[in-house]
């Protein structure tokens, strides 16, 4: 594996201290992430972030310092159980590779509705278990900076797991009484905390002087960010694109009335938990809750059936029953159309102001690639149970008796014991055989994306549905080859950029694939197409969202039950 495809990036090193026991399961701009295990073990499988330096430094504007910082910071915080644990690094000339654990539950936020939110339960487990890895992190002086849901992951048992260290900071060292401000204007905007615009602003303005420079309270900062995942979890949105009032009437009503908005999302947080954001979420860093006081709030303290005495999650298999019986989608929703996509993942903080050009972006630990160059080379998730994969070898033109075998109703039987395809049927996921087996959280809630969807379309007739869907969303998409649209490629993929409701980049790409699966009886089998949304930059929740506008507008190419469930999308 080398970077982008054109690029001329070095073959990955040799005699690495680990064996690689996959193809990649996650990529960005600059890094990718392999599992490996021992070389002469098959257990424990870790992950591997290989990150190249030539494409950090170059085209990541990413500095040297930046890099190794993270690693430092990684290893010092790494210990707490909801912090992913950092083992070892190294490098070559072209390589730094940083071996860590595996989250084997996949994303948080890949489990959780878009516009909905979860149960106050599961978002209460969440929130403190985030709330225990930030302030680990702040016992050891270092501030995260960066915290949002792309940066939170999940164990086999369902756990948080805290990742990404490549914005962190160190604030303070324990022991000493000095503390370190911060100028550096980054994370996400519908996360970021308004002081670190507002030292930006002021910066900007203070170099144009000859003034030094002012700095923000990281800690405090987190703070903010912690208190904006907590109305995602129970609102299933952010409360607003930035915390701009000049360029966001969401933030500039919340100030208004005093952080009482009338916006219907606040509606949707329980009246206990609307107490502990408005002290979190304070726009005067000093008036802020710190963690301690988080801590001792009513709404942290109440009892929940979820979380255990130490603050893991309490019994996995009805945790992760319960998080995907809350996934839906609602195939009489009516799609419009989306907001033209822009050319960059990041926003300016005021294209009127006198703000120096590099304060005009947020730093980033997943910069922008153009979507050309961004590498796809994504390992194929396991399947369920439910789907046998192999790789077929027919045309659409040779297997059309095949498929006739299998009606849409026979398809829907064969995927009712798959816990990922109940949020098309809505069917409940206590009832299968696969919980009643079930011994942990992803035996239920699978580590791939749920992003996916099965069609009994052939190729020639899904692709040109799906492509047609992406232009109504208003997101350009190459046309496929003629190899494709005749059903002579086995597996296709659409590359994607747009942006989100709250204007953040979302980029990725969809692979259509053709799978065999079992028919009704072991002597029958048949292909069908797999369609998976792999996101490789941009909010869970904007991704789930596309996710689920595609296969509204791709309906009948969908196996799903004659009256659609009413839910909301």
């Amino acid at each position: 594996m080398g970077g982008p495809p054109g690029s001329q990036a070095a073959p990955l090193p040799v005699n690495l201290p680990f064996r690689l026991v996959s193809k990649t399961i996650g990529s960005g701009a600059y890094a990718s992430v392999r599992r490996a295990c021992p070389l002469n073990r098959s257990s424990p499988v870790i992950a591997v972030k290989f990150i190249n330096k030539d494409h950090a430094f170059r085209a990541g504007r990413l500095r040297p310092k930046q890099l190794h910082l993270e690693l430092s910071l990684h290893h010092i915080v790494s210990g707490h159980h909801n912090i992913v644990r950092y083992f070892s690094h190294g490098e070559d000339p072209a390589w730094v590779w940083l071996c860590l654990e595996l989250a084997e539950g996949g994303d948080l936020f890949d489990k959780i509705e878009a516009d909905e939110g979860c149960s106050e339960d599961v978002a209460h487990l969440y929130f403190t278990q985030l709330v225990n890895a930030i302030g680990w992190c702040h016992s050891k002086g270092v501030a995260h900076r960066d915290i949002k849901p792309e940066n939170m992951l999940l164990s086999s048992d369902g756990d948080l797991k805290l990742a990404d260290f490549g914005l962190a900071t160190q604030f303070a060292v324990p022991g000493r009484s000095e503390r370190k401000k911060c100028a550096m204007v980054c994370g996400s905007p519908p996360y970021i905390a308004p002081e670190i615009l507002a030292v930006g602003h002021k910066n900007a303005k203070r170099k144009l002087q000859g003034e030094d420079k002012e700095g923000y309270d990281p800690d405090r900062s987190d703070v903010w960010s912690i208190a904006v995942v907590l109305f995602v979890l129970l609102a299933g949105n952010t409360p607003w694109d930035m915390p701009d009032a000049k360029q966001s009437f969401e933030f500039y009503d919340y100030i208004k009335t005093n952080s009482r908005p009338k916006d219907e999302l606040w509606q949707k947080v329980p009246t206990e938990a609307l107490s502990l954001l408005r002290g979190m979420l304070k726009v005067e860093p000093a008036e802020r809750f710190m963690l301690p006081e988080v801590r001792t709030h009513p709404w942290f303290t109440r009892k929940n059936p979820e979380v255990t005495a130490d603050g893991k999650v309490a019994n996995p298999i009805n945790l992760a029953t319960q998080m995907m019986e809350s996934l839906r989608i609602n195939f009489d929703a009516q799609i419009p159309a989306s907001q033209q996509p822009r050319s960059s993942d990041t926003m300016d903080i005021d294209p009127k102001s006198t703000l120096d050009p590099g304060w005009t972006k947020f730093a980033s630990t997943q910069p922008e690639t153009p979507v050309a160059d961004t590498p796809f080379d994504w390992e194929a998730p396991t399947r369920t149970n439910a789907i046998s994969a192999s790789q077929p070898t027919r045309t659409d033109h040779d297997r059309q008796s095949t498929m006739s075998q299998l009606t849409q109703a026979e398809l829907l039987g064969l995927l009712t014991e798959d816990p990922s395809m109940s949020q098309f049927s809505q069917l409940p996921i206590g009832s299968m055989t696969a919980t009643q087996q079930a011994r942990r959280f992803n035996d239920i809630a699978p580590s791939h994306s749920l992003a996916r969807f099965i069609s009994h379309f052939t190729m020639p007739h899904l692709l040109p549905l799906l492509v047609s869907a992406l232009h109504r969303l208003n997101i350009p998409v190459a046309t496929p080859a003629a190899a494709a649209l005749e059903g002579r490629e086995h597996t296709v993929s659409l590359r994607i950029k747009t942006t989100d409701a709250r204007q953040q980049l979302l980029q990725g790409t969809i692979v259509v694939e053709r799978i065999q699966i079992g028919g009704l009886s072991s002597y029958t089998q048949a292909e069908v197409l797999e369609v998976r949304f792999l996101k490789a930059k941009g909010d869970p929740l904007g991704w789930r969202r596309l996710f689920k506008q595609v296969a509204v507008l791709c309906k009948d190419a969908l196996p799903r039950p004659v009256r659609s469930v009413e839910s909301q999308m």
